[in-house]
Order: C-alpha cells, then structure tokens, then sequence
C-alpha cells in the first residue's frame, strides 16, 4: 500500500512537472509514457521482491521501537508523577515536621531558662549567705577591737587614778600580790 502510494505520487509529479516545461500545450507522449511508467512498477517489484521484508521489517522494528518508547516514557511519566507525590507529601510534612521542631525547641528553651533562673536563684542564695557570715564576723571584729581599745584605755585610766591615789608602799604590795597569785 505504501509503494503504491508512492507510485502514484512520482506519477502526478512527473505529469505534473511534463505539462510545466515550455511553449504552448503539448501532447503527453503515452507510449513513452507507459514505458516509463512499466520501468518504474519493474523496479518498485524488484525492490520489493527483494527488499521489501527488509523493508518492512524496519518499519515494524521502527514501530516496534517507537512503541517500546512511549511505553518507556509512559513508565518514566507514571515514575515521575509518584516521585512528585512523594515530594508533595514530604512538603506537607516539611510545615508538621518544622513544627515540631519548633515545639521541642521551644520546650527545651524554656526548661533551660527554668534550669538558669533555679541556678540563680541558689547562687543569690549563696551570695547572701556568705555575705551575712562575712558581715557576722566583721561586727565581731570590730566589737573585738572595740572591746581591746576600752580594755587599753581603761587601764591607762586606772593606772592614772591608780597611780595618783596609791602610794608607793601600796603600789608596790599589789604588785607582790598579783605576783603570788600568777605564780601560784
């Protein structure tokens, strides 16, 4: 079917291109013609005779070919639309999943904040513990030295009054007394 198709094309072209070529209307030499025309069915038979299954067996093995490509890209298409399903999926678990982390990030900042404010609070604890003790023991030092300079000064004050209302004969056995008594 398909080479008598072209027969018939190559035949209107011929014709055509014959009754194109010069001066004036002419007449279509058929004996010439037809020998032609005979020439060309003899060699399209001899093509076909022994070319043709070769012939149409790569028309089928083309066909053949261009079905197992559109199978391919029908498999290739069916891959690509599950591979963007999947990647949809996985977008619309991308906001849960971000969620999520921002949850747990979230809960993990304030347990942290919790955690340094407890922190805090317990070295504040400290602080106003150690400063009381260390306040504790400045007031005790300086009662302590307040206490020494009285002592000091009450005993330069009682030797004074001491010394202007003892005689010498009385200083001199208090002396010998505390010395008994220290060495005793």
């Amino acid at each position: 079917m398909i080479m008598a198709t072209t027969a018939l094309s190559i035949l209107l072209a011929a014709g055509a291109a014959y009754a194109s070529g010069g001066e004036g209307a002419h007449e279509i030499p058929w004996a010439n013609f037809g020998w032609r025309v005979l020439n060309l069915i003899l060699v399209l038979g001899v093509l076909y005779k022994f070319a043709g299954e070769k012939i149409s067996s790569l028309f089928k093995g083309r066909q053949a070919g261009i079905k197992q490509e559109l199978s391919d890209l029908q498999s290739r298409k069916e891959a690509a639309e599950k591979k963007l399903r999947d990647v949809e999926s996985s977008i619309a678990n991308l906001e849960q999943e971000k969620d999520s982390i921002l949850s747990e990030a979230r809960t993990q900042g304030e347990a942290m904040k919790a955690a340094i404010i407890q922190k805090a609070e317990q070295t504040a604890e400290q602080i106003k513990a150690q400063a009381k003790v260390s306040a504790e023991q400045e007031v005790n030092i300086a009662l302590d030295e307040m206490r020494a300079e009285m002592a000091d000064q009450v005993v330069v004050a009682a030797e004074k009054i001491v010394k202007s209302k003892l005689t010498k004969a009385q200083h001199e056995t208090l002396v010998d007394e505390y010395l008994t008594k220290v060495v005793l």
